[in-house]
């Protein structure tokens, strides 16, 4: 595994559910969102530390595509792959598994925007070469 694609195991929790006991299906995105921030946070990023260098990453497009139901108390990996990387933009493809059936996946691009005014920007560069050595 690169630094550009990464897993997180976690486990579907009730609230994460409907009254049957399937996964709500916006909360496929929460636990992609829990990815790249784990993700990011192995690179040695944080949100809160770059909203305090004045930008944060927000997201700007996803595709999703559902394909199985998850259930109360399964056990799913999340996958977060870095695929392409411009100058204010990442984008990534997802996916959620439970063993080796595949639940659900995105594309989502995700935009560098300054925290002040949120308008798009360049990502610093230090942190675009750290990315630009994790998607290789």
């Amino acid at each position: 595994m690169t630094a550009s694609s990464f897993r997180l195991p976690l486990r579907v929790y009730i609230e994460d559910s409907d009254a049957g006991g399937i996964v709500y299906y916006v909360n496929y995105l929460k636990f992609m969102e829990r990815a790249r921030t784990e993700w990011l946070r192995t690179l040695g990023y944080q949100h809160y530390s770059l909203a305090g260098q004045n930008f944060l990453f927000v997201v700007h497009s996803c595709a999703v595509r559902y394909h199985r139901p998850a259930r109360v108390d399964d056990a799913l990996e999340v996958t977060a792959n870095l695929i392409r990387l411009g100058k204010a933009t990442l984008d990534f493809h997802q996916q959620v598994w439970r063993r080796d059936e595949l639940l659900c996946e995105a594309d989502v691009r995700v935009a560098c925007v300054s925290a002040s005014d949120i308008r798009p920007q360049a990502m610093p560069a230090a942190l675009h070469s750290n990315l630009k050595n994790a998607l290789n």
